[in-house]
């Protein structure tokens, strides 16, 4: 047996390779005519969630890829590896709210972590168990807002990792439930105002089809008053009036403004500011177009500061008096630099949280916008959660990197001083491993940031087992962070990359904008870019590359490897946007044309989006990597039609040896939520599946 120099992972003799013999997949003649160009859609009886014939379908593809995984030999090995890693305790940030301090936990492997609380040195106590929610754990704790005298509290459930979610009020003092609970919420904070109720927002459920993927169009911001039933619900905001995709309500610590932003996608917000101090005030227009994102992070009586990137790609932090609050009376507080700036508030001070190449730098301000100190952080990573009540003199925040299990901070506001608070126990020695930022140039000679972690003292000798991991859209950032599972690949000696690719965040809107609509492929380029950037570097070759996205990244996995099939061993596609054609038709999709564009816009943007769209850029008789799509039966953001269509036609053009699988989790949705035990046999099956097809050995 060959062993691999200094990683562990021996190659094995592979089984005697045998045609995969994947479901039937029925085709119906259904097309679609876009600008005098017809599309068949032979599987879009697919998208029919609810029909006996799709639920048969789900479950013959689930036979078939879990009698694959079955298969490996070394699949149990990694699961029971991964179940050690988990087991250590976990915890949150504590926060205050009343009288108590509480914060999240989690034994070990608990599906779902618990809230305590606890008053002074007294021993904590279980506010919120959620492992009791259902008895699969598959409801979890989706949100919970505390009012300013920590009496009662409104938290949020999801059932089965919907988007869809209830709203359940308790008093704190005894636990005891107050009123009814809320039905059908979604896309929602909870804001309360005083002790009378609080606002949240949602969208009318969808009359027609299913519920899980039919269209969500416009939201509606509510005021729910306590001890009054849910339809007597007052519209603040949205509705007939003000038709928006997108609606949030906030009200000011100090309880004196509402503050509303409305959008129409993903990008760019309208601002309005209502004054809750004078009764039966208008809703003020702060901004009125989409052309920027704004919001109020604070207020000193009229005086409001709003974090925006109107005239500031790269965000500033702006000041105006609330009775005359249009842009052109804004004056600058944090001005805009060369760094990303990202704000929050604790202690009566501003963070401003930059991004210097995807890695954080924090400086502390005053009201006034005067500099304070540079907050020292533990190293190069990400550093998150400067924000506490005003009255504060502490905070807690978190740092982590690649190699930096996520550590949990004591911040002294006063005096800067940082003080840890909580270790993680993971088993993990960072001593060992290296994570380094490298610049490598895309196909239009972009320079992009990539971090490359692995053991110290593996050879580059190009047969490394790498898992490349991107997402490149809607200003998303990848910042370094530690994960569990990957310690698999790490401590086996495997190599863990992640570029910050065009549509991400990390370097402003302008990045941003280069990787949207008719610049899409920028982000595909960039992607195959590092590819190729770790190959002719020996980090690893083709034979031992895999590549991982979800929700936008899965449309990247797919899109690549399906653009260059022969450059990747193993593909990872995570409950994807596979249908580019009609991705705006199912459930908040259509807000995502920002990013996107539609097939209806022009012929120019429908011919861009064929083009790329992964479902249609299959093409017949191609050897594809060995694929393992995943995906959920709840998912009601990217609903799961589209890894259903794409999986099906993938097992139908494939040619090759290698399998072209679909994973569909059961009662579960896009990710949120989901139980422990369902995250270590998804990693375990991922694992497996990646070393298996690579011709590879765990130890």
């Amino acid at each position: 047996m060959l062993i691999i120099p200094f990683n562990g992972i021996a190659q094995h003799t592979s089984p005697s390779i045998k045609p995969m013999n994947y479901p039937a997949t029925s085709k119906t003649d259904v097309s679609d005519t876009y600008f005098g160009t017809t599309i068949k859609d032979p599987y879009r009886w697919l998208e029919d969630d609810r029909s006996a014939e799709t639920k048969a379908w789900v479950e013959a593809e689930n036979k078939v890829t879990q009698g694959y995984l079955s298969t490996i030999p070394f699949k149990g090995a990694i699961k029971k590896r991964l179940e050690t890693l988990w087991n250590y305790e976990k915890f949150t940030a504590p926060f205050k709210e009343g009288d108590y301090t509480y914060f999240y936990k989690n034994d070990g492997l608990q599906n779902q972590y618990v809230l305590y609380r606890q008053k002074d040195k007294s021993k904590p106590e279980v506010f919120l168990d959620p492992n009791t929610f259902s008895k699969d754990a598959t409801t979890s704790l989706a949100g919970i807002e505390f009012t300013k005298d920590g009496s009662m509290v409104a938290y949020q459930i999801s059932e089965g990792g919907s988007d869809w979610r209830k709203v359940i009020i308790l008093n704190t003092s005894d636990k005891s439930v107050v009123g009814d609970t809320l039905i059908d919420v979604k896309f929602s904070g909870l804001s309360w105002k005083g002790n009378e109720g609080f606002y949240y927002s949602s969208y009318d459920k969808p009359k027609e089809g299913s519920q899980l993927s039919g269209l969500t169009q416009y939201h509606k911001l509510y005021f729910h008053s306590i001890g009054t039933s849910q339809k007597e619900d007052k519209l603040i905001f949205g509705g007939d009036q003000t038709p928006r995709r997108y609606i949030g309500g906030g009200v000011t610590e100090d309880q004196r403004f509402l503050v509303i932003t409305a959008a129409v996608s993903t990008t760019g917000n309208e601002l309005y500011v209502q004054d809750l101090s004078k009764p039966g005030s208008p809703i003020i227009n702060v901004v009125n177009n989409y052309k920027g994102d704004h919001s109020v992070i604070d207020n000193q009586g009229d005086k409001l500061y709003i974090f925006t990137n109107h005239n500031a790609p790269n965000y500033r932090v702006v000041t105006v008096d609330s009775s005359n609050p249009a842009p052109e009376n804004w004056k600058d507080l944090i001005k805009e630099t060369e760094n990303v700036l990202n704000v929050s508030t604790a202690g009566g001070k501003i963070f401003a949280n930059y991004l210097k190449d995807a890695t954080s730098l924090v400086m502390q301000y005053d009201m006034d916008g005067n500099l304070e100190r540079t907050v020292t952080l533990p190293g190069v990573g990400s550093a998150s959660g400067f924000s506490a009540k005003k009255t504060e003199k502490e905070l807690y925040y978190t740092f982590t990197s690649y190699i930096y299990p996520p550590t949990i901070f004591k911040y002294i506001i006063g005096s800067g001083q940082s003080v840890e608070y909580k270790k993680a126990g993971v088993e993990f020695d960072p001593s060992k491993f290296v994570s380094k930022q490298v610049f490598y140039t895309s196909k239009d000679g972009t320079k992009i940031p990539m971090i490359i972690t692995h053991k110290k003292g593996i050879e580059l000798n190009g047969k490394n087992p790498t898992l490349l991991y991107g997402y490149g859209g809607f200003s998303v950032s990848l910042t370094p962070a530690f994960s569990t599972s990957n310690i698999i690949l790490l401590e086996q000696g495997g190599i863990y990359a992640v570029p910050n690719l065009r549509g991400g965040g990390e370097y402003g809107e302008k990045w941003h904008l280069a990787g949207t609509k008719m610049q899409k492929q920028n982000v595909f380029d960039d992607f195959i870019a590092a590819a190729e950037y770790l190959i002719s570097n020996k980090y690893t070759s083709k034979e031992y590359l895999a590549i991982s996205g979800g929700s936008n990244g899965g449309l990247l996995v797919a899109a690549v490897m399906s653009q260059r099939p022969e450059l990747f061993k193993v593909a990872f596609p995570a409950v994807g946007v596979l249908d580019m054609l009609r991705y705006n038709k199912f459930t908040a999709g259509a807000g995502w044309a920002y990013d996107y564009g539609t097939a209806e816009d022009s012929k120019e943007m429908f011919d861009y989006l064929l083009k790329y769209s992964p479902y249609h850029a299959l093409k017949p008789g191609v050897s594809y990597p060995a694929t393992l799509i995943t995906t959920a039966d709840h998912d009601d953001r990217v609903v799961p039609a589209h890894s259903f269509k794409f999986a099906a036609r993938l097992q139908e053009y494939h040619k090759g040896a290698s399998p072209a699988l679909i994973r569909i989790e059961t009662n579960a949705g896009h990710g949120a939520g989901k139980p422990t035990g369902k995250i270590i046999e998804e990693q375990a099956d991922k694992w497996a599946f990646m070393l298996y097809n690579m011709g590879l050995n765990f130890r």
